[in-house]
Formats: structure tokens, sequence, C-alpha cells
């Protein structure tokens, strides 16, 4: 851990509203969130920021999902993928599909359709060098998704990048709560 956690008890106002906010949403207000006590307002775009991208919107909340495991697995982001996994797992994708999301196993397994595949290969595109999108990523995009659908993934996409790497950066940790759980995917330090 790099900074402290902002508990509680230690909250000003401005704090405890995104707490709560996150923390009725959330059912538990992770350590992601406690960070950023020391910036409240950051917190509170923070908070609303995740909120309007998990749930279901252009793009369904399990697509999203797979792009933010993805994002997340690839930029090593340990804290990430076990809290992402246990969403997938809620929101009812299959063991052997967040599996196949180690390295390239996506673009062979029976579990992703093409539409999925194209908006992995953005994924991984993104991460490594989102300034050159190749035409033919570009074609396979516009053949599965509409505009609207290829910006609410690039959105998911950049943020939970940003995130994973905020989160690493600051040493957060994982929660009790997570003690025991054996992620499928594992970062590669």
């Amino acid at each position: 851990m790099t900074v402290s956690y902002v508990e509680r008890d230690q909250a000003d106002a401005a704090t405890l509203a995104f707490y709560d906010k996150a923390e009725d949403r959330f059912k538990a207000l992770l350590n992601i969130f406690k960070v950023f006590g020391h910036q409240p307002e950051y917190g509170a775009a923070f908070t609303d920021t995740v909120m309007a991208i998990l749930k279901d919107g252009t793009l369904d909340w399990l697509t999203k999902e797979l792009l933010i495991l993805k994002a997340t697995l690839r930029n090593e982001c340990q804290y990430c993928v076990v809290q992402h996994e246990r969403l997938c797992d809620m929101l009812g994708m299959p063991a052997e599909k967040v599996a196949d999301l180690d390295g390239d196993k996506y673009r062979t397994s029976p579990h992703f359709t093409p539409a999925e595949v194209a908006l992995l290969d953005f994924c991984v595109q993104i991460g490594e060098d989102a300034n050159r999108v190749s035409n033919e990523l570009w074609t396979r995009l516009h053949k599965h998704w509409s505009e609207a659908q290829i910006v609410d993934a690039a959105f998911v996409i950049t943020t939970y990048i940003a995130i994973s790497k905020f989160g690493d950066a600051l040493g957060v940790a994982l929660e009790p709560m997570f003690d025991g759980v054996k992620p499928q995917l594992k970062v590669h330090h």
C-alpha cells in the first residue's frame, strides 16, 4: 500500500456522499473507492463513471465485462481481474469463456462469436497501440457493431486501462472478502 485508505470515520461530507453511493450500488465499500477519499471530487466522478459502465447500455453489461477482464488482465491488475471475474460469474458468464480470455485463446475459442473476437482484438490493439487500429479490424468492427457500440467499447477499454494503472500505482489491495478466492486468470508479473 502506497497511500492510505480514507475510512468512513475519517471522511468528510463530500467523501461520505460518494462512499454511500458506491456502497449502495456495490454492496461493499471497495478499497479503490477509499483511495479516492483523498480526492473526493475525483471520487465522485469515478463512482459515477463506474456506475455508468457497469450496467446494460449500448453494449450489454456482460460484453463490457469481457472487455474489462481482457484490458485489466493485459495490464496485469490482479485486483481488477479478481473483482471482475466475480462479476462475470454473477452475470452468468461460463467459466470456460473467462478462462479463454487468457492470451490469444479467445481467437480460436468456440465460446466467442466473431463479433466478440473483433471487440477483444480492438481491446488488445488499444492496449498495444491505439493509433494503429488496422483497416481490417475496423471492417470487422463495423460488420458486427454500431458506431455507438464501438464508442462504448473504446470508452470501457480505455477507462479500465486507466483504472488498472491507477489502482496498481497506488498499491490498492484486495478486500478481505476476497481472501481465499482463486481467480482463473492470473497476471504474469
